[in-house]
């Protein structure tokens, strides 16, 4: 499958400082048919090295400073992020800031749930809230009225691991309580944003990107950032209205909630 987001006026990722997050600003850069304006979000973007220069190299890349978990933070990137896409809005947000923290059933924590939730499960919803009227703006000033990317869209980077169904037999041998839950969580936020912004034109969907060779996922993953990438972002850019407020994994496949 191709990655094309030719159509696409604006994209906006979070967490891209590292990981998946920075690898989708890498494809999207390497790729002919990119969106016209990518925004990347960073908590500490002075820190992001490889981000920068990046940008430094592409001037249809933009940083742009953002706490997922701080309100003033999420509120300064959308005046920053309002100036750089102006009256057509924000096409596409993508949900990918994330944290993971390790639990069993003997070192979980209430910590470790409660930051592991906000970051994982509440702050994709309350970063959707902020950056809504720019995505309404979007859909208002696209052509035709079908669901898609290149119209506006929410999508959030969840986890197989936060399907109720499949943690049992061989798929709990991962023990995680606090991330398994946010997951489950941040499947549920979606579909409950899946049915309140349909009569905006926004699509909204969950994906996983597969188990992969990252800080979160470890070196044992079968999967490099690259593979998962390529094949999340072909998913992406192709999605339409049978996709909306749907579980799909980096092929396109529906999971089981």
């Amino acid at each position: 499958m191709s990655v094309n987001f030719a159509k696409c006026r604006s994209i906006l990722i979070t967490g891209t400082s590292r990981g998946l997050g920075l690898q989708m600003v890498k494809h999207l850069v390497g790729i002919s048919e990119r969106p016209h304006k990518i925004i990347a979000t960073a908590r500490n973007p002075v820190k992001a090295q490889e981000l920068q220069q990046i940008a430094k190299s592409h001037p249809e890349v933009y940083i742009v400073p953002l706490d997922v978990t701080n309100d003033v933070s999420i509120a300064a990137a959308v005046q920053k992020v309002s100036s750089i896409v102006g009256p057509t809005g924000l096409n596409c947000l993508i949900n990918n800031a994330a944290t993971m923290i390790a639990s069993d059933l003997n070192t979980v924590t209430r910590d470790g749930m409660m930051t592991t939730f906000q970051s994982n499960t509440v702050s994709p919803l309350f970063v959707t809230k902020a950056f809504l009227p720019l995505l309404c703006a979007a859909a208002g000033v696209c052509d035709g009225g079908v669901l898609s990317v290149n119209r506006a869209a929410v999508i959030n980077v969840s986890s197989i691991l936060g399907s109720v169904q499949l943690n049992w037999g061989e798929g709990a041998v991962l023990k995680s309580y606090a991330y398994r839950t946010s997951k489950a969580g941040l499947n549920m936020v979606t579909r409950c944003l899946a049915v309140d912004l349909e009569p905006d034109g926004i699509l909204c969907t969950v994906v996983h990107p597969g188990w992969v060779q990252t800080d979160m996922g470890g070196k044992e993953a079968p999967m490099t950032p690259e593979q998962s990438i390529s094949s999340l972002l072909a998913v992406v850019c192709a999605l339409s209205e049978k996709d909306h407020g749907q579980f799909l994994d980096y092929e396109g496949k529906n999971l089981p909630w």
